[in-house]
Order: structure tokens, then sequence, then C-alpha cells
């Protein structure tokens, strides 16, 4: 079990056990209750924590994926390339499904990290009309270490929890995200 700053949740390192946790988003919610009493605010307490765990996390990926001299959404697409297995080849148009981007924003990507060295374009042996894009061996390298270095951020996040809490956690998320055709 982690050790947690939470009082009174299971791992707590703190003796406080009756002071309640706090965090910004209580302060936005008593405002509103104060304002407008009648408002329900249990939606805004849930995805204004997602919201600023999500803006807060991805700062922080950000910087560790300028580390190795790509953004984020460059990292989006040699992870997806990464985890199709060998030969890492996929062609943009699947890229552009995956994650969710028009053709333009994914060429875009694609032109960056094929000038890097990451990746390379390729006629698709399949159909004259349509191209590949397939890691390089350096791209396969940098992309391998990008996302250890992901997961340590996502790690100590998760670290205020024990693994029964990140359990719960994963499996209410998935719900929401199954729930809303995310």
């Amino acid at each position: 079990m982690n050790a947690s700053p939470h009082p009174g949740r299971p791992g707590s390192d703190r003796t406080e056990p009756d002071q309640p946790l706090r965090d910004p988003v209580d302060a936005i919610i008593d405002q509103w209750a104060v304002v407008r009493p009648d408002l329900d605010t249990t939606a805004m307490e849930v995805f204004g924590r997602v919201n600023r765990l999500s803006r807060t996390l991805g700062d922080r990926m950000e910087k560790a994926y300028a580390r190795f001299g790509i953004a984020r959404g460059e990292f989006d697409v040699l992870a997806t390339l990464r985890r199709s297995g060998e030969p890492y080849t996929l062609s943009p148009r699947q890229l552009s499904s995956t994650l969710m981007l028009t053709t333009g924003g994914m060429t875009g990507r694609l032109d960056k990290l094929e000038r890097a060295g990451l990746l390379r374009r390729s006629p698709d042996p399949h159909d004259r009309r349509a191209l590949q894009v397939t890691l390089t061996d350096e791209g396969l390298s940098l992309v391998d270490e990008a996302v250890v270095a992901g997961l340590a951020i996502q790690t100590e996040a998760l670290s205020h929890l024990n693994d029964e809490q990140a359990g719960q956690l994963a499996d209410l998320l998935r719900r929401l995200v199954l729930g809303t055709g995310s």
C-alpha cells in the first residue's frame, strides 16, 4: 500500500483524520453554493477535477517528451505505431482514425517526424494509391524511452492512491468513457 497525503484514506500518513480534504474545486463549488444553492454541482466536482488533472499531467507529460525533441501529439503517433507491433507500420488513415485527427493534422505530424528521421513513409505494396508509415530504428528507440518517462509521471501521480483505489478509479473512469461514447 502506498503512503497517501490524504487523511482518513487507506495509506494515509497524516494524523488528522477529522480534517476534510480540500482542493481548488471545493472553493469553486462553495462559491456556486452561495450564489446558486439550487444547482446540483456533482458533475462539476467530478469533471472539474478530471480537467485539472488532465491539464496538470498533460503539461508534465509535454515537458517529459520535450526532452526527446517531440511534443505530446508526436509521441501519440510514434506510440500508436509502436503498439501496432512489428513491422510498426500503419496507413496514414489508420493513424488518423486512431488518434482522431484530420488528415491535414496527421500530415503535419508525419512531416515533422519524417524530417527528424523517426518514421518513414513509403508506397503501400498492396495499393499504389496509398502510403504506409513505419517507425525507423531511431523512432523505435526514442518512443521506447519516452513511454517510460511518461509512465513515470503517471505512476508518481497515482502514488497518492493505493492499488485498490487506483483500480476503482480506473473502473469508474472506464464506465464514464463507455457511457459517453468517447
